[in-house]
């Protein structure tokens, strides 16, 4: 008996140490690990705009705030729509379908929004900037396929 429980201590040591090995892995390279800069950061720190295509950018971020805001919270309520239905339904898919095809809308609806203020402040910028700006969006969207 006294063996098996040297087994167990062991076993036992053995996975806390692999465990903190792998936390200490997988914090060394989230930490470690550069992210790129914001889209904010790029128009405003890297396109060298001149201050009137600062002053223009900036309108266009400011509308795009508020109804960036307003979707968000579309977004969000339908999120909670969807917890409830799957909360309620027992598993059933059909009832829950609603719920998703509304969840889907939202995110679409903020997801267009958010690509035609993209495009909308690239109306301001010269050649170079926009040529800049596209490669820092293209970037962003396939950071994580990297």
């Amino acid at each position: 008996m006294a063996i098996a429980w040297k087994s167990i201590v062991v076993t036992v040591a053995l996975a806390a140490a692999a465990s903190g090995v792998g936390a200490w892995a997988g914090a060394s390279w989230v930490l470690n690990k550069q992210t790129p800069p914001s889209l904010h950061e790029i128009v405003h720190e890297e396109l060298d705009l001149s201050p009137q295509q600062l002053a223009k950018i900036e309108g266009i971020e400011t509308r795009f705030a508020g109804q960036r805001v307003q979707l968000e919270g579309r977004v969000q309520a339908a999120n909670r729509e969807l917890a409830e239905a799957i909360r309620i339904s027992n598993g059933d898919s059909r009832a829950v379908q609603p719920a998703v095809d509304h969840f889907h809308d939202a995110m679409g609806d903020l997801q267009q929004a958010t690509i035609a203020h993209i495009f909308e402040m690239r109306t301001v910028m010269n050649d170079a900037q926009a040529r800049r700006f596209d490669r820092s969006v293209v970037e962003a969207l396939t950071a994580d396929a990297q």
